[in-house]
């Protein structure tokens, strides 16, 4: 018989103010809703617009989201994991920043950069972590 080690106990989350709705699209390029929804499902987006900020801030936020609704001292999180297409840098790891802005001083960290899935390979790295 197997034993659970992990859980998934709590779940935070983050999207920007921004709402770029379809019929904002239709002020910028030749589309309409229908066209748009038909073909995608997909009837507005969140945009990051804020300066300077990019995929660690979502990431930052939606953890300390995650943090406050679960009430996890982050000095006990042993790894944080980032999946994204989009990084803050080509070079430095994103979960890096990410680890450090939370206080998970004791994590280690990995930044997954995949396309066109990054969250699947997140998701098998995860397991294999565990």
């Amino acid at each position: 018989m197997s034993r659970i080690s992990a859980a998934i106990t709590a779940v935070g989350s983050y999207v920007p103010d921004f709402v770029l709705t379809n019929q904002l699209l239709e002020t910028m390029v030749e589309t309409n809703d229908e066209w748009i929804t038909s073909r995608t499902g997909i009837k507005e987006r969140r945009i990051l617009k804020e300066e300077g900020k990019g995929t660690s801030f979502l990431a930052i936020k939606a953890a300390q989201n995650l943090l406050e609704k679960s009430g996890t001292d982050p000095k006990e999180i042993d790894f944080v994991l980032v999946a994204t297409a989009t990084p803050d840098l080509p070079v430095a790891a994103t979960a890096a920043y990410v680890a450090s802005e939370i206080g998970a001083t004791n994590a280690n960290f990995h930044t997954i950069y995949k396309l066109p899935a990054p969250v699947f390979y997140m998701a098998c790295l995860q397991r294999q972590v565990i």
